[in-house]
């Protein structure tokens, strides 16, 4: 039986949505799943919504439009109420209580599963370690993908005047994996 996933990966701009999109798209590429991953912007960059979508499988993907995806990654209230109602039955979505309190949307289909990833990475010490928490909480979810072979994306993709923050990004890895393990 074939194995696919169908990602949704939703926030305001500059909480590393697209780092975190594309990060799991290379990843897939190193283990050999074929991979989708298309970026969408607000009118507004920073601050603005930005979303992506990322589908990960062992076989052929046959369209990479997401209109009804299986996991949601929410870092903000705007991404539960649009992406929520689009879900498949039986779905997950992540998403940062540190920021989402409350939203309005019906989410009887779904698992809704709090990570207080801005919380978290304040705690590692950068707010911008959110994205990697969450990240973290993903691969607990998943058997897609391990903490090495995205640590080893990350280090291909990351400018390397900025591998510096590679011992960080794993730690924020390893708390948001804990954190649902």
């Amino acid at each position: 039986m074939s194995k696919q996933q169908s990602i949704i990966i939703s926030g305001f701009g500059g909480q590393g949505i697209m780092l975190f999109g594309r990060l799991l798209a290379y990843a897939g590429m190193t283990k050999d799943l074929d991979v989708s991953w298309i970026p969408s912007y607000g009118p507004e960059m920073r601050g603005g919504t930005a979303n992506c979508t990322v589908i990960l499988s062992d076989e052929s993907i046959g369209s990479p439009v997401v209109a009804d995806p299986n996991l949601v990654i929410a870092f903000n209230r705007p991404s539960v109420e649009k992406f929520i109602p689009v879900m498949q039955k039986g779905g997950i979505c992540l998403y940062d209580s540190s920021l989402i309190t409350e939203y309005s949307v019906n989410a009887d289909h779904v698992t809704m599963i709090p990570v207080p990833a801005t919380e978290m990475a304040a705690e590692l010490g950068n707010t911008k370690l959110a994205n990697m928490v969450m990240a973290g909480a993903y691969l607990a979810k998943t058997d897609f993908l391990d903490i090495d072979t995205v640590m080893a994306a990350l280090k291909e993709t990351l400018p390397e005047r900025r591998h510096n923050l590679l011992p960080l990004n794993n730690q924020a890895l390893e708390a948001g994996k804990k954190l649902l393990s």
